[in-house]
C-alpha cells in the first residue's frame, strides 16, 4: 500500500503551498481536500500545470458525515493516513459586523470542536508512525488569554479533550452574555487557536504508544485572503514549518509548538519575538 498524506482545507493559501510542497517531496499519494469542489479541482489543476500531482476529495470538516465518507474511501483505498495536516479554519474580519457571540460560536465551531470531530474519525486510520500537524498560530499562543485561572486551566497536565471543550464551550456562553473580555481578550479567533494548541498537547499523550507525532504549528505571517493579504510571508514560506513538522522533524518531536522559523516555542512561557512583525 501506499503512503497517503492529507491536506484539510487546501483549495488555495497556506494549504495549497503545503500540498505543493508534499507533491514534490513527500513519497506518496498526496490529497488535497476542500469544501468547495470547484475550488479544490482548480487548484488540483494548477498544481499540475507546474508538472505536481495531486489527488483532489470533498472534504468539508464542519460536516461529521464527509469525513467519515472520507475516511472509509481512504481505508478502503491504501488502509491508512500517515500525514494528516489539519489546515482549515476560518477568521472573521476586524470590520465584521456579525456579533461576537455569532463570531465566537462560528469561529470555535470551526476552528476547535470541528478539529476534534475530524481528529476523532481520522485518527484510527492514522497508520503507526504517522505524523499529524495541527496548523495553530501566533494567537495559540497561551498569554493571549488574559486570565491566570484560564491559563493554569488550559496548562493543566491532566486536562482531557473533553474537559477542554468544556472550557471553550464556556468562552462562547460568556460571549453570549457579552462578558468574555477580561477574562478570554478581544479575539474569538485567538481563543480557538490556543484550543488548537491544547488540543495537540492533549492529543500526543493519547497517541505516544502508536508512535504518532502531533504538533502544533504557527506559520508565519502570511500573505493570504486570512491575512486580508498584510502579511510579509509568502504562501510558500508559510508552509516551510509545517512541511518540516509533516517530512523532517526529529522523532524527538512530539506535542510541540513550533513556529514559522522551526523554532520549538515555549507555549505558557513568554510570548516570543516573531522577526517579522
Amino acid at each position: 500500500m501506499p503512503k497517503v498524506a492529507v491536506v484539510t482545507g487546501a483549495n488555495k493559501g497556506i494549504g495549497f503551498a503545503i500540498v505543493r510542497g508534499l507533491c514534490r517531496r513527500f513519497k506518496g499519494i498526496v490529497y488535497l481536500t476542500a469544501r468547495d469542489v470547484e475550488r479544490g479541482k482548480q487548484a488540483v489543476s494548477n498544481l499540475e500545470e507546474e508538472g505536481l500531482k495531486p489527488n483532489f476529495y470533498q472534504l468539508d470538516i464542519t460536516d461529521p458525515f464527509s469525513v467519515e465518507k472520507f475516511r472509509d474511501y481512504v481505508k478502503d483505498k491504501y488502509g491508512g493516513i500517515d500525514i494528516l495536516v489539519n489546515n482549515a479554519a476560518i477568521a472573521f474580519k476586524c470590520d465584521s459586523k456579525e456579533s461576537v457571540a455569532v463570531q465566537a460560536e462560528q469561529t470555535l465551531f470551526v476552528n476547535y470542536f470541528s478539529l476534534v470531530a475530524t481528529c476523532d474519525i481520522l485518527f484510527p486510520i492514522l497508520r503507526n508512525g504517522a505524523r499529524v500537524v495541527n496548523v495553530s498560530s501566533s494567537a495559540g499562543h497561551l498569554s493571549n488569554i488574559p486570565s491566570e485561572e484560564l491559563r493554569n486551566k488550559f496548562k493543566d497536565p491532566n486536562l482531557t479533550i473533553e474537559g477542554l471543550s468544556k472550557l471553550l464551550q464556556k468562552y462562547i456562553n460568556d460571549a453570549k452574555k457579552g462578558n468574555q473580555v477580561a477574562e478570554w481578550g478581544l479575539s474569538s479567533y485567538s481563543v480557538s487557536k490556543v484550543g488548537v494548541t491544547a488540543l495537540t498537547k492533549i492529543q500526543q499523550k493519547l497517541v505516544d504508544d502508536r508512535d504518532i507525532k502531533v504538533n502544533a504549528v504557527h506559520p508565519g505571517y502570511v500573505d493570504t485572503d486570512m491575512s486580508s493579504h498584510k502579511g510579509p510571508l509568502s504562501i510558500d514560506e508559510g508552509a516551510v514549518a509545517p512541511l518540516f513538522l509533516a517530512l523532517d522533524a526529529p522523532e524527538t518531536v512530539r506535542g510541540e509548538y513550533v513556529w514559522f522559523d522551526k523554532r520549538i516555542v515555549s507555549w505558557d512561557g513568554k510570548m516570543p519575538g516573531t522577526g517579522i512583525c
